[in-house]
């Protein structure tokens, strides 16, 4: 059976509507052997650290996202050196809702690099209707390296990605989507590039739609991406799987 990593899910909030130990049941019977559980508030992070430190092959990230970001993110410092946890995230701009102020994204997505930083940590970016802010202030950061998140802006950002050096996770909106400039952009990530993800308990996959999201359906959207490049499910999932290991170094995190 071809092996899969989940890099971006959210099981462990409290609010995750599934039992967790049969969710994780479920995606070891689909081959994901590996899962990052990815912190979106101070407490999101702390819940996404004590998860991985009680379930095998369960892995942590810790950040504030976007839109909480005026409720504080100072815990994240003293969080980054725990056990397991693999990345800074999920952090970044969004300006699509405006629920925190432009000016607070951009400073705890400036201090959350400089965290990511000096931990040697990659970052998982959510970056929505911001792409023209967030640019300029990755590139004050040198020597990070990071995934863009549940990507799906266009062909001239993800090229700013790549040629920065950052790799591309595609989700349950890829196998979905009717937007053909999404799709064609979809078809331009490079396999060395390419992550899969299912941000579960959103964002569902074909032919899941209306069910929760859980970790082990990543499988659906590595099937619609190799169909769609022509590869058989096991190369699809050897490149992901490879992609993942040397984005987060999950070996050198326990």
């Amino acid at each position: 059976m071809p092996q899969l990593v989940d890099t971006h899910c959210h099981i462990h909030e409290a609010d995750y509507p599934l039992d967790v130990d049969e969710t994780l049941t479920r995606a070891r019977e689909a081959g994901v052997q590996t899962l990052l559980c990815v912190g979106t508030s101070e407490q999101s992070s702390h819940g996404a650290v004590e998860f991985a430190a009680t379930h095998d092959g369960v892995y942590a990230t810790v950040g504030v996202h976007p839109h909480d970001t005026k409720d504080g993110y100072a815990a994240i410092a003293d969080l980054a050196s725990r056990p397991k946890v693999v990345a800074i995230g999920e952090v970044g701009l969004d300006y699509y809702y405006g629920h925190s102020p432009r000016d607070v994204q951009i400073a705890a997505l400036e201090t959350q690099l400089q965290i990511a930083r000096k931990h040697n940590l990659p970052v998982s970016f959510h970056v929505r209707d911001a792409f023209e802010d967030f640019w300029p202030v990755f590139d004050n950061f040198s020597g990070i390296r990071g995934v863009l998140h549940s990507f799906t802006d266009s062909v001239q950002n993800l090229e700013h990605g790549l040629d920065r050096g950052m790799y591309v996770a595609v989700n349950g909106i890829s196998t979905f989507t009717k937007d053909e400039r999404q799709k064609a952009m979809f078809m331009a990530i490079p396999l060395d590039r390419l992550l899969v993800e299912t941000d579960s308990p959103f964002l569902t996959p074909v032919p899941f739609r209306g069910k929760v999201n859980e970790p082990g359906m990543v499988k659906e959207v590595a099937k619609y991406h190799a169909a769609t490049r022509g590869l058989e499910l096991s190369e699809l999932a050897q490149r992901t799987t490879a992609n993942a290991e040397a984005l987060f170094r999950f070996a050198s995190a326990i």
